[in-house]
């Protein structure tokens, strides 16, 4: 019987958590096969057999922490550098591309009755022995016309152990930011490079001890998370990246009628909104095959949420979360943005920082979100900013306000702004239109309705009063407050917010001294109304306590110019300061 025990790890590495193991009793298991996967405190390693035969116990469970040393199984008709003074049993030849195990003093070998080994197989075991020089792994060719890159970030330092196939660095070339694999395998001795330093393909990275190499030093270097990439380009590749992991190309996940594209997506410029790796990333539970596999399929494993013990990332979850991108970015691909519409970038996962609550976005808060971003993103937007006295129209308001109580309604300083504003909009017409941007044309209203800003239990609404100017003020009062309540009571239909051509939204009620209002698409201008205050004011010589109301007007600057704009709003202003204005021009 041979034991297989815990061999060296590293550097200051005596321990480690069994994550996975590869062999169960009465497996075959050769030399350089990887039997266990074990988390230690800087990575998640996979550990090779340093023997050879048929698994009889074994000695850990998945979990356990491991010391060095610690024996691990025991083989039964087994070879093993370790082992050979232990057993005289034929020793079986290793596979080809199995990784060397660490050197190891040569030890004397027991006369044994069994045959002589075959020529080919004595010939290995024999280079096996001998002491190995130093391996250099160099910067391998990194794509057409890259001939060097900047140092993000190293993964390895002397003393670590490396495989093949596993990431070593981080470099950003004029393209993209890539992760190096290795294509060596064994303990690192000496690092040749350091963090910042520019590289040049062929230039020695570092030197391994022992080290083999089974394939051509050429990387096979991933390019930088999909999250990193924004716009179209973004959508295309986790859209790529997605169709990889299902195994599909991407003329068969595209629906018939889909044009396919014109180019690959990785001969189009990146951009990149962020340098990856240039911050620090703790190690992720998941195993080095399925980190692999992520990288094989361009996902970044940092986004994927594992749904193994303490969140450990399994390859199903990989497909899972690249399903996702691919649902995600066929939709993109398929519905390209509409002008003003811009990709929306992957939020991080909030968890990893504290605990969260997610909560569906339904109904009139996401049609709200959907409507704003839409307003935002089409229209470029201006804010001019006004005051005005209305310390008369004030006195005005009280005297008149039991009428429009006996009416039904309440004389709010909304329901005057109705009438000063439909007033402005009959002598500044260009603020009561829309701009039909495929037909190149101005769309002018000859019809004022005017919608007013509501917020309720369920977010903002707006209700549209129709023909504004043919209304006194009395009769927009009564209205708006039925308007009003209806949203409030949640009765009011989409016909009665629907129509607008101008917008008004009143903070007053809450606070503050000014706000930049968004305008309502397709209307091209919004009118924000703050609390009004009493401040002092110079007239006549002296200062004077007077009754201010701040306003301000956000208008479409497509059509309407900064000087148009700072006139409509003087215009209500002083309409506002002067309401006798509204019976001579309104």
């Amino acid at each position: 019987m041979i034991e297989f025990k815990l061999p060296e790890l590293g550097e200051n590495i005596e321990q480690g958590d069994l994550v996975r193991l590869m062999v169960a009793p009465g497996a075959t298991v050769s030399e350089g096969q990887s039997v266990m996967e074990l988390e230690t405190d800087k990575a998640v390693v996979e550990v090779p057999s340093s023997v050879t035969g048929t698994v009889q116990e074994i000695r850990v469970k998945e979990g356990d922490k491991i010391r060095v040393g610690q024996v691990i199984f025991t083989v039964e008709n087994g070879t093993g550098a370790k082992a050979a003074v232990e057993s005289t049993a034929k020793a079986a030849p290793p596979k080809p591309e199995a990784t060397a195990p660490p050197a190891r003093a040569p030890q004397p070998v027991p006369q044994s009755s069994a045959p002589p080994p075959s020529a080919p197989v004595q010939e290995r075991q024999e280079r096996r022995a001998q002491p190995q020089a130093a391996t250099e792994f160099t910067l391998p060719e990194l794509g057409e016309n890259i001939s060097q890159g900047d140092l993000v970030r190293l993964m390895i330092a002397p003393g670590a152990r490396v495989s093949e196939g596993q990431p070593v660095m981080e470099l950003e070339t004029d393209k993209a930011v890539v992760e190096v694999p290795s294509s060596v395998s064994g303990v690192v001795k000496d690092v040749k490079v350091k963090e910042g330093e520019k590289i040049k393909v062929g230039q020695v990275i570092f030197t391994l001890e022992g080290g083999t190499s089974t394939r051509p030093e050429t990387a096979r270097v991933r390019n930088a998370p999909v999250e990193h990439v924004s716009g179209q380009h973004g959508a295309r590749l986790a859209f790529q990246a997605a169709i990889r992991a299902e195994g599909k190309t991407e003329e068969q996940a595209l629906p018939p009628d889909q044009p396919q594209p014109a180019a690959p997506i990785f001969s189009m410029p990146v951009q990149l909104g962020k340098v990856a790796g240039t911050e620090h990333r703790q190690p992720i539970p998941a195993a080095p095959h399925v980190r692999r596999f992520a990288r094989e399929v361009g996902v970044d494993i940092y986004e994927v949420k594992g749904s193994g013990p303490g969140g450990r990332i399994s390859e199903d979850d990989v497909k899972a979360y690249a399903k996702a991108l691919l649902s995600a970015a066929a939709t993109a691909v398929q519905a390209p943005p509409r002008a003003g519409h811009f990709a929306q970038p992957q939020l991080p996962d909030f968890a990893k920082w504290g605990k969260v609550e997610r909560v569906s976005m339904r109904g009139v808060r996401r049609k709200t979100a959907e409507h704003l971003a839409e307003s935002w993103n089409t229209i470029p937007h201006v804010t001019q900013h006004d005051r005005a006295d209305i310390t008369e129209l004030e006195q005005l308001r009280a005297r008149f306000a039991p009428k429009a109580e006996e009416a039904g309604g309440k004389m709010t300083v909304t329901a005057i702004a109705l009438k000063v504003c439909a007033a402005a909009l009959k002598v500044f017409p260009q603020f009561n239109a829309s701009i039909d941007i495929e037909k190149e044309e101005i769309v002018y209203k000859q019809y004022i309705n005017i919608g007013v800003a509501a917020d309720t239990d369920r977010g903002l609404l707006v209700p549209v009063i129709r023909d504004v100017e043919k209304k006194n003020i009395v009769e927009l009062a009564v209205e708006l407050s039925q308007l009003s309540k209806k949203a409030r009571d949640k009765k009011i239909t989409p016909e009665e917010m629907q129509g607008g051509t101008f917008t008004i939204t009143n903070l007053g009620g809450i606070g503050g001294v000014g706000f930049t209002p968004i305008v309502n698409h397709p209307e091209v201008a919004i009118l924000g109304l703050s609390r009004s205050r009493t401040e002092p004011e110079w007239i006549n010589g002296k200062f004077e306590p007077r009754l201010i109301l701040p306003l301000s007007l956000s208008y479409d600057h497509r059509l309407i110019d900064g000087a148009d704009a700072a006139r409509f709003l003087r215009w209500i202003a002083e309409a506002f300061e002067q309401p006798f204005l509204l019976s001579v021009q309104g």
